[in-house]
């Protein structure tokens, strides 16, 4: 099932009104006619949809592997990162979870991250499908990976993500998992991550419950997925029966995620700025290593918040969005972010738009 630049540009448009800044945009192992033109052209189609003042800031992709002319009009087209799952790195399981096609080439997926590198693509998400093999195995082949990837281009991953196999319509394996990982085990491949790979963002999806989702922020997840949906055209109409990727745990809207963000204590950032400003690969290791990426990183989510605050946010979340902003301006301890972020903030209250540092 193939979407029309048309229904592209309609789902971007309702994602929008939904108050979205940032998205992933994922593709199977084909294209209309064979032709990765196709992406290119979706990625353009998104940029140029517009809510108001509004539009996606960010598109990150999700797509098959590409030769290196590919990526390089990837990097032209304006993404930000390149994800893309080993799914699992037991050879055996992944040759017996793919018989067939382009995905059955092991070796040509764990070496697609090279290529988006040489590529000169520098921000890159590398993910596990857990279920699919022992979860200690991967999280250490994982780690194996990442530390390659380092010594040969002195980069690692921009983000990790941590999906759970959940059952999805003609799959069998999805709905008994060779290797289910409880809760527990969960939460401690979230913690095992974040103490190996500090720099990273790690990311957890819709796929996950509210629960689960909440005691995740502690242990080390710093990015979430809201208000997704995983069928075809899914935000627009509906989308098409019974074509879902996957089942999902987190059935919240956008506002109601935030929300609960909000009475956790966090911050919600919308923040665009780093790819922009040419803060990527390692640019953005130098500062995200030893921490002094926050510098940029509360700014950005105060004013960005503040955004979506002004133009999309229910009452409860005005208040206490407001409310956590102030606060926040307080524990500011240099004086020139702190008159920086007041300006902006002003700023965005004004009618100014996408402010970042």
């Amino acid at each position: 099932c193939f979407l029309s630049m048309l229904q592209i540009k309609q789902e971007t448009e309702a994602i929008l009104k939904a108050g979205q800044k940032r998205i992933l945009l994922v593709a199977g192992e084909s294209y209309p006619n064979d032709s990765f033109q196709y992406i290119l052209d979706a990625i353009k189609t998104v940029y140029s949809a517009r809510d108001g003042k509004n539009n996606i800031r960010r598109v990150n992709v999700n797509i098959a592997p590409l030769n290196i002319d590919q990526f390089k009009e990837l990097k032209k087209s304006g993404i930000g990162t390149y994800q893309l799952f080993q799914e699992t790195y037991h050879k055996e399981t992944y040759e017996k979870m793919h018989v067939k096609g382009p995905k059955a080439d092991y070796e040509k997926r764990i070496n697609t991250i090279d290529k988006a590198f040489e590529a000169e693509i520098d921000d890159v998400g590398l993910g596990v499908l857990f279920g699919l093999y022992d979860y200690k195995f991967e999280v250490l082949a994982l780690m194996m990976h990442i530390e390659y990837l380092e010594k040969k281009f002195g980069l690692g991953p921009h983000t990790l993500s941590v999906p759970r196999l959940e059952p999805a319509i003609g799959s069998s394996v999805s709905l008994k998992p060779p290797y289910p990982v409880s809760d527990i085990d969960f939460k401690k491949i979230i913690a095992v991550l974040r103490l190996s790979v500090p720099y990273t963002g790690i990311i957890l999806s819709t796929r996950e419950t509210p629960e689960i989702r909440r005691e995740s922020f502690s242990l080390g997840i710093s990015q979430i997925s809201a208000g997704s949906r995983t069928n075809p055209g899914g935000y627009s109409d509906g989308g098409i029966e019974n074509r879902e990727q996957f089942s999902l745990g987190d059935h919240r809207q956008l506002d109601e995620v935030i929300l609960d963000v909000c009475r956790m204590g966090y911050i919600p950032s919308f923040c665009t700025g780093c790819y922009r400003l040419g803060r990527t690969g390692l640019d953005f290791m130098e500062l995200a290593k030893p921490g002094e990426i926050k510098n940029k990183c509360l700014p950005n989510a105060l004013i960005s918040f503040k955004e979506y605050i002004c133009d999309y946010a229910s009452e409860d979340v005005k208040i206490l969005g407001d409310k956590m902003i102030l606060d926040s301006i307080d524990k500011i301890k240099n004086e020139n972010i702190k008159k920086f972020v007041i300006n902006s903030l002003g700023n965005v209250e004004q009618g100014a738009r996408d402010i970042y540092c």
